[in-house]
């Protein structure tokens, strides 16, 4: 069975540069190996209070965001057989107080602070690696023929989404299809990513499905959730539904006419682009507003 999650983890540097990393205990799936503190967002949460809260519960430590470092995904085999993707939002953070600590029945039992030349020695979590500049790109798992993705009643979504501008400034966006939540309302390009796909995978595969259009990812704006616990699900089924979304900052050097080329009876009923003055003037999403306004202020600078 293929299941998904979200996590949130902090990169935590003292004067000296050492980073601090966390052992995993025998309750982990990964017993033994170290890690950046941080784990599973939960129902209802923002990823900006999930790192905090994890980092309280395995360090002791209280921490402030300095800011969103990256976002990555990778994929599993569990000891229970399952097959685990694992969407991760990677911060840099600060500690503003409390003390070092370890944490007693939980799924790590020992913190340290680790100076960068002794990272290559400790048996670390391919993703700690990655993201520390210690390792090769990480090599996910594949799915078993025909092995199903598991549907629960508490749906948590992760999803990429583009503030794409092209070279006249103007900004990408797309209207929200009838039959769907928000229709009629422009929107961000951009999506749930699939199991096993990566967030610039999927942002990649959603700006040609939504709009016909080749972005360069230039940077990241943050992250934000929305959460509808009443949400109706196929065939009218209610769900517990969260969704958690990562903004990138995309560039499309050579923009062409904006199509939508996904399968018909899709989220989106068209794509169009923009003057910043025009975006204004439309009925945007709550996502999309937020993007105008941060590539406003950014060509104001």
């Amino acid at each position: 069975m293929k299941i998904r999650r979200v996590g949130a983890y902090g990169i935590c540097r003292d004067e000296a540069g050492r980073v601090l990393l966390a052992r995993n205990s025998p309750l982990s799936s990964f017993p033994g190996l170290w890690t950046l503190p941080g784990g599973g967002v939960e129902q209802d949460e923002h990823p900006d209070d999930a790192v905090v809260r994890e980092f309280g519960e395995e360090t002791g430590l209280s921490v402030k965001i300095e800011a969103l470092h990256s976002v990555t995904a990778d994929v599993f085999r569990l000891p229970t057989g399952e097959l685990e993707h694992t969407d991760r939002v990677i911060y840099d953070v600060r500690v503003t107080g409390g003390s070092l600590r370890f944490e007693t029945q939980g799924t790590t039992e020992h913190v340290d602070w680790i100076a960068q030349t002794d990272l290559s020695d400790l048996p670390l979590m391919p993703f700690t690696a990655a993201v520390l500049g210690v390792g090769t790109a990480v090599e996910s798992d594949t799915p078993n023929p025909g092995e199903e993705l598991a549907k629960p009643a508490r749906v948590q979504r992760f999803g990429a989404y583009a503030a794409a501008t092209d070279p006249d400034g103007r900004i990408l966006l797309t209207r929200i299809a009838p039959g769907y939540p928000g229709a009629g309302r422009w929107h961000l390009p951009g999506g749930g990513t699939d199991h096993g796909e990566t967030p610039e995978a999927a942002l990649a595969r959603e700006l040609i499905e939504e709009t016909s259009q080749h972005g360069r990812v230039t940077g990241l704006l943050g992250t934000s959730h929305r959460y509808d616990p009443a949400a109706l699900g196929p065939e009218g089924v209610p769900m517990d539904w969260h969704v958690i979304r990562v903004l990138f900052r995309v560039s499309i050097d050579v923009p062409t006419e904006s199509l939508v080329t996904e399968e018909a009876g899709g989220s989106t009923a068209e794509a169009g682009w923009f003057t910043l003055a025009e975006a204004k003037g439309l009925e945007l999403t709550e996502l999309a507003a937020t993007a105008v306004a941060r590539v406003g202020a950014e060509r104001a600078r």
